[in-house]
């Protein structure tokens, strides 16, 4: 896994994916323990699902992602 993709020195092209990582660890990773590299993958996948789906942000009017992209295209 690579932990970063941005320019060196240019912190902000990374700053809506370093986000994700953050809330990934915070509400997923560190609560659940995970025996082998496949739990940990079923974990980020769950949380994806969670955070696109279920997970209302502020930022969004206090939406989930994907209920404010149809918002915004009808």
């Amino acid at each position: 896994m690579l932990g970063s993709h941005s320019r060196r020195g240019n912190c902000l092209d990374n700053a809506c994916i370093e986000s994700f990582f953050s809330h990934l660890k915070t509400e997923k990773i560190y609560l659940n323990e995970a025996a082998n590299q496949a739990e940990v993958e079923q974990q980020v996948s769950e949380y994806i699902l969670f955070y696109n789906q279920n997970r209302f942000q502020k930022r969004l009017n206090d939406r989930f992602p994907v209920e404010y992209r149809e918002t915004a295209t009808a």
